[in-house]
């Protein structure tokens, strides 16, 4: 695994994107917070992160003993899997989780166990390598409208589900931002640089497995755009202005994934291989037509390459929340 220096972009007041080295750059962030000579990481990525983020600290001539705090926005491996190994070369860091994801941190097994049923155990551990435990006394729980003063610095967290149960986000009052995590979508930037920018970014929603909720992610996001936000820090990826736009192009997209399921799923009730495939393929489709008529210049290989691993999660969270919702009305 490459765990080489990290590439990392500075923004305003104190705020650093770090690339996590998670499956490709640009895919997954660690967001810096610097309040003088004290520190704070928003999601860890993974174990493999580690050595990276450690060096962009000192760069920064912060020591690990300086990180005050290790915040993961939710428990999924991208965001949370780094954390023990990160709070075991942090000695004075406590970990802010939300309530629902606390006991998946301080005892990690079922969280192994359920994403290895996904990936294999062997891609498993390629991904994510050790994910070990962090003691309860280092565990604060957020629950929706926690708030934590950071050196003068007030952080608010809001329980946003949606995406995930077990997730939340975070507005700073001084930098008039918000930290989402996957609730308000993934972004990547390398799209930005294939256009000719008069478009600004590209949004679409991240439907993972196996907590997708259309109804709770369109609330989330009206709640996220009620604080006085001028710029989001999405996991994937970094920095993003135009809050109302992006999130009308979410809210929009939400829809148009749900419409494109269950047409599809119902269609195909008794093949669920077919449903999945031509979800998938459908999926693709329109992301594709939406950055071609978003003006991104990189062909249908180039975008498909990119967006692939987020359609093929995105395909079996929509799946999954259509057995349910089905489920529930038999």
């Amino acid at each position: 695994m490459n765990t080489a220096a990290l590439a990392f972009q500075d923004h305003d007041y104190g705020i650093t994107t770090i690339d996590a080295a998670y499956v490709r750059p640009g895919l997954a962030a660690i967001h810096l917070l610097r309040e003088n000579n004290h520190a704070m990481l928003i999601d860890t990525g993974t174990s493999y992160s580690v050595p990276g983020i450690l060096d962009v600290l000192k760069t920064k001539n912060l020591s690990p003993q300086q990180v005050e705090y290790i915040v993961v926005t939710h428990v999924h491996l991208d965001h949370a899997g780094g954390a023990g190994a990160l709070m075991q070369v942090c000695p004075q860091a406590k970990l802010i989780v939300h309530p629902r994801g606390a006991q998946h941190m301080i005892d990690p097994a079922r969280l192994i166990i359920g994403t290895q049923a996904v990936y294999g155990e062997k891609k498993f551990q390629r991904l994510y390598g050790d994910i070990p435990k962090i003691p309860e006394a280092r565990v604060i729980q957020a629950d929706d409208t926690y708030e934590l003063d950071f050196h003068g610095r007030e952080l608010l967290f809001l329980d946003t589900p949606g995406h995930a149960l077990h997730h939340f986000c975070i507005f700073d009052h001084s930098s008039q931002s918000l930290f989402t995590g996957d609730t308000f979508g993934l972004s990547y930037r390398g799209f930005d640089q294939n256009t000719n920018n008069k478009q600004g970014a590209f949004v679409f929603p991240a439907t993972t497995p196996i907590q997708f909720d259309p109804g709770a992610l369109h609330a989330s996001i009206n709640r996220l755009l009620s604080y006085p936000a001028k710029k989001a820090y999405l996991t994937h990826y970094g920095e993003v202005t135009e809050l109302p736009r992006l999130a009308e192009n979410l809210h929009q997209l939400i829809d148009e994934f749900v419409r494109i399921t269950g047409e599809i799923a119902l269609a195909h009730a008794q093949d669920k291989q077919q449903r999945h495939t031509l979800l998938v393929q459908a999926l693709s489709d329109c992301l594709i037509t939406r950055l071609q008529a978003h003006d991104c210049q990189q062909s249908k290989q180039q975008i498909q390459n990119q967006l692939a691993m987020d359609i093929e999660l995105n395909a079996q969270g929509l799946e999954n929340w259509w057995d349910k919702t089905q489920a529930m009305h038999h």
